[in-house]
């Protein structure tokens, strides 16, 4: 399935080392750039946001890990919101939502990216995969500078992903 997603602003993308402390600073640093769009910290947004960053940045750490592959966050502001991407090197391993039983100590991020996002997803690559998720709510920008990874103004840029499901 193709789907179109419209890139009314800026976008951040910056690659983390496949470690613990590499899902954590992938959260930090996603929810300082929100900061630095207008999206305060502290807010439900930053903070849906960046349990979403440390949930799919956990897993790919977990489950997409090979030696010496990072992973990469990218974050997009949209027209309808924003969208969070965490890719990595593993296409094979694809996520899965599981049941758990009561009183699991893991398997739960996938739930709580569900119930914080719109959408989510799985989009393929040539190698590994990119985990996706939308977050449905107008972000106002203030500013779209920032002195951590990339980001580039575009005007209503339409970039095409395919492999996406709803």
């Amino acid at each position: 399935m193709n789907a179109e997603i419209t890139l009314v602003g800026a976008e951040f993308v910056q690659r983390f080392s496949a470690t613990r402390r590499g899902a954590r600073l992938a959260r930090r640093l996603a929810v300082h750039q929100l900061d630095e769009w207008g999206v305060s910290y502290g807010s439900e947004l930053s903070d849906d946001v960046g349990v979403i960053v440390a949930e799919l940045a956990a897993n790919a750490v977990l489950h997409g890990y090979l030696p010496g592959r990072d992973f990469e966050l990218r974050l997009l502001l949209i027209a309808d919101g924003l969208r969070v991407e965490v890719s990595d090197a593993r296409g094979e391993r694809r996520p899965e939502v599981v049941d758990r039983e009561p009183g699991a100590e893991t398997g739960y991020g996938l739930h709580l990216v569900a119930a914080l996002a719109a959408k989510w997803g799985v989009a393929e690559r040539t190698v590994g995969k990119t985990v996706w998720a939308q977050v449905d709510r107008p972000v106002a920008r203030t500013s779209t500078q920032s002195g951590t990874g990339q980001v580039s103004q575009t005007e209503s840029t339409v970039c095409s992903v395919t492999g996406l499901s709803s």
